[in-house]
């Protein structure tokens, strides 16, 4: 797994690797295209709302959403990708930050329409995965949803079916979300619907139990 640094260094070039893998449909950015998409229209349904992207990068996804009004702030542990994210969205309230540590004390206390993250949970072990995520809620509207697009597998049969078939290409140090068992843990806490996308990524949507 890359460190800051290393995320840092890859900076520069991160969309064009990322665009490569989806070009090709190979693990693991197969669907990339689609799942950003989606997930875009779904932030559109409202208009100019509040925005939180979890690992924001180059700023990809959320500069599109800024371009029609809305209102964003964002968290990544990349100086270099922040500045690049910055530079599209100057009136952006952009973080580095560590969701290893949790949330930042910048948006504890605020409230969101919409939060994203895509192709960055799987960074958090599977027991953080869940603590995340709850940590995540108090943060919605009543009506806001959290949106989750990463490599993800509606069960651990499907999961290890990949991993077979890209045994040379697999990390090993990502953990890689597994619908059937996120929805055991997860479905006391909140309402939870998986969307795959292709064998290798999906979109989950997240919401507070009404």
């Amino acid at each position: 797994m890359l460190n800051k640094q290393g995320f840092n260094l890859w900076a520069d070039y991160y969309d064009r690797t990322v665009q490569l893998s989806e070009e090709n449909d190979s693990y693991p950015f197969a669907g990339y295209k689609e799942i950003l998409n989606t997930i875009f229209n779904e932030a559109m349904q409202t208009e100019q709302s509040s925005v939180l992207d979890i690992g924001i990068g180059t700023g990809t996804l959320t500069s599109k959403l800024y371009e029609y009004g809305h209102q964003i702030d964002g968290i990544d542990f990349s100086s270099e990708m922040i500045a690049i994210a910055q530079e599209k969205m100057s009136y952006a309230q952009l973080y580095e930050w560590d969701i290893t540590d949790g949330l930042p004390r910048q948006i504890q206390g605020k409230t969101y329409q919409t939060i994203i993250s895509t192709y960055t949970l799987h960074h958090l072990t599977d027991e953080k995965k869940v603590q995340f995520i709850a940590s995540l809620l108090p943060l919605l509207r009543d009506d806001g949803k959290l949106l989750i697009g990463d490599v993800a597998f509606w069960s651990r049969v499907k999961l290890e079916k990949c991993h077979q078939h890209y045994l040379d290409e697999w990390d090993h140090d990502e953990f890689y979300f597994v619908y059937e068992e996120l929805k055991e843990v997860l479905e006391d806490l909140c309402t939870i619907h998986f969307h795959p996308v292709s064998y290798c990524g999906g979109i989950f949507v997240i919401s507070n139990m009404s």
